[in-house]
């Protein structure tokens, strides 16, 4: 565990794995909505070994997580997204300037279900900053005036079973980013909402292998 300051210059806890040596790629992850727990933990350590990369995982819980859906949807439900916004976008600009100890030179994103969302914002946030966002069945941002400062590619990974990241907001988020001159890849499995995460009911080993194999490939074409 490790503390970062938002962009408010506020502090916010998160989970650090620093990069190999010789890597100066970091990766901002933004946990579902369960909280940063020990599966998210997890997912930061796979993505770093994989790759080499730096991953925060951002805690934007403020210290809770729980293991219960309804308990869950209350905190997901209850965040400030004003300071949700200050987290993740805080988040991209220390691992640029090198807070955490190393100046990322490419900066990537990646969240889950809630968090797929915020992946999402952080890369909008992060602007230039951002070279990569990959987005599991998240809700992305359609408002032009938000993609206008949009300038990684965006991977979307989607569930076709999931009712409410369904195909209709695929296709309005593949409508707003074309009309924005933004880049998007939607990835569609024949799965439900949450099937990467080997905790869930609805795990889907095949799928997320496969999902995580494209998302390598996603970031070594874009950060290196």
């Amino acid at each position: 565990m490790t503390t970062f300051k938002d962009s408010n210059g506020k502090d916010v806890a998160g989970f650090y794995v620093p990069p190999k040596q010789g890597t100066r790629v970091g990766i901002v992850m933004v946990h579902e909505f369960w909280g940063l727990n020990d599966q998210i933990k997890q997912e930061a350590e796979k993505v770093h070994n994989a790759t080499g990369y730096g991953v925060l995982a951002v805690d934007m819980y403020e210290g809770k997580a729980s293991s219960d859906p309804q308990e869950a949807r209350k905190l997901m439900s209850g965040i400030d997204k004003a300071r949700c916004t200050a987290i993740v976008a805080g988040a991209v600009t220390d691992l640029k300037k090198g807070d955490l100890g190393f100046r990322f030179r490419k900066i990537g994103t990646i969240g889950f279900c809630f968090g797929g969302g915020w992946s999402h914002e952080a890369a909008i946030q992060g602007g230039a900053n951002v070279q990569a966002c990959v987005m599991y069945y998240g809700m992305p941002d359609t408002d032009p005036a938000a993609l206008a400062k949009l300038k990684a590619p965006v991977l979307m990974i989607h569930a076709k079973k999931d009712g409410f990241i369904n195909q209709d907001v695929v296709d309005r988020f593949q409508a707003a980013m074309e009309k924005s001159g933004k880049s998007l890849t939607v990835l569609h499995y024949d799965a439900g909402h949450g099937f990467a995460n080997p905790n869930n009911l609805g795990y889907d080993k095949q799928s997320a292998d496969d999902a995580f194999q494209h998302v390598l490939e996603f970031y070594k074409k874009n950060l290196g």
